[in-house]
């Protein structure tokens, strides 16, 4: 039995990130599940999936004065060092929302910088040309005003009312054959997301997911037949938990191809 500790390549010392210091591999048991919730309601999942050796998903959560702020972000499978790129840009795209919007930001404009300062972090990660760590991403921000979204690649974000008509809040950066033509990292372009916004009419949901989840479940209406049939008996102070782990469940279920990651802020509606 190997230790946790020891690499699983060469048995040298496996770092705080998850990665060897010595041949630099990374470990399949780090951050093969996830969860977390924040004192709005907001709660997330994300799943190392059936298919693949490392979790190279993220997601980050957070609240400032009246918002509730959530980041999802996929490393992108051909770069190097892919789940670092996610967890970079996770967390910097979640602090500049909370400094942006806790200093009065519109949040569309926060929403735009958060984009940028995630990219130009991720950028910093490689190395050379051909050694650049990537990954798509997608923000969204709750407030009593309504919510907003937007993103870079094929990370969705979903408005998912309790009762009436869900839809999809974010459109998928990608060319022929579903390839990917926007993403962050230091071989692309600096982008900024098309950021939708939504006065939402009653209370509901802003799922953020990556496309393991997506893949399965693609519209508003098939996630929330899940989450209908599965989260009925769940208490409320635990019902987005119960929510994000019934998707997430859902895409292991269905096969599990990729990393799944499922975040939800429920609107100020319903808190």
């Amino acid at each position: 039995m190997t230790d946790i500790s020891s690499c699983v390549a060469c048995g040298g010392t496996v770092a705080p990130d998850g990665h060897c210091w010595d041949c630099g591999a990374p470990q399949p048991a780090f951050r093969s599940h996830l969860e977390i919730t924040t004192g709005s309601g907001a709660a997330g999942v994300s799943d190392r999936g059936l298919r693949r050796g490392v979790n190279a998903d993220a997601m980050a959560s957070a609240t400032t004065g009246s918002w509730t702020i959530g980041v999802v972000c996929d490393g992108v499978s051909m770069s190097p060092r892919a789940d670092r790129a996610a967890q970079v840009a996770a967390e910097v795209g979640a602090a500049t929302l909370v400094t942006r919007l806790g200093a009065g930001a519109l949040p569309e404009v926060a929403l735009a910088e958060a984009t940028v300062r995630a990219g130009r972090a991720v950028a910093a990660l490689a190395t050379s040309v051909h050694d650049a760590p990537a990954c798509t991403y997608v923000a969204g921000v709750v407030g009593p005003a309504g919510l907003w979204a937007g993103g870079v690649g094929d990370s969705r974000a979903y408005w998912l009312p309790d009762t009436g008509t869900g839809m999809a809040l974010t459109e998928d950066d990608s060319g022929e054959h579903e390839m990917l033509s926007a993403w962050l990292g230091a071989d692309a372009d600096e982008v900024t997301p098309r950021v939708r916004s939504f006065r939402p009419p009653g209370a509901g949901r802003l799922l953020l997911c990556t496309d393991g989840l997506s893949r399965y479940l693609p519209d508003a209406e098939s996630l929330r037949a899940v989450l209908k049939r599965h989260t009925r008996s769940a208490a409320p102070e635990d019902a987005q938990l119960a929510a994000a782990r019934a998707l997430v469940s859902h895409a292991l279920t269905a096969g599990g191809q990729d990393n799944v990651t499922a975040l939800l802020i429920p609107t100020a509606f319903d808190r």
